[in-house]
């Protein structure tokens, strides 16, 4: 298994979450919009590394099945 390079990279997308919506529950009125931005890129962050890591364990699952077909034949 591939062992993290850094942790702080890794937990650094859900902090960014946890910091926007900390900023929004404290802030008032039109100062709301500003923790938006950070919310969305944490948020992308975050759907972007789930979606890359079901497509790799997908390819992954296709390679070995085909390796296991052309030994059967």
């Amino acid at each position: 298994m591939k062992r993290l390079g850094n942790p702080l990279i890794s937990i650094s997308a859900p902090l960014l979450i946890l910091l926007a919506i900390t900023g929004f529950l404290h802030r008032e009125g039109a100062d709301k919009t500003q923790a938006i931005p950070a919310f969305v890129v944490g948020s992308g962050l975050v759907l972007t590394g789930t979606v890359r890591r079901f497509r790799r364990r997908r390819m992954l699952l296709l390679e070995i099945k085909k390796d296991m077909n052309e030994h059967n034949f």
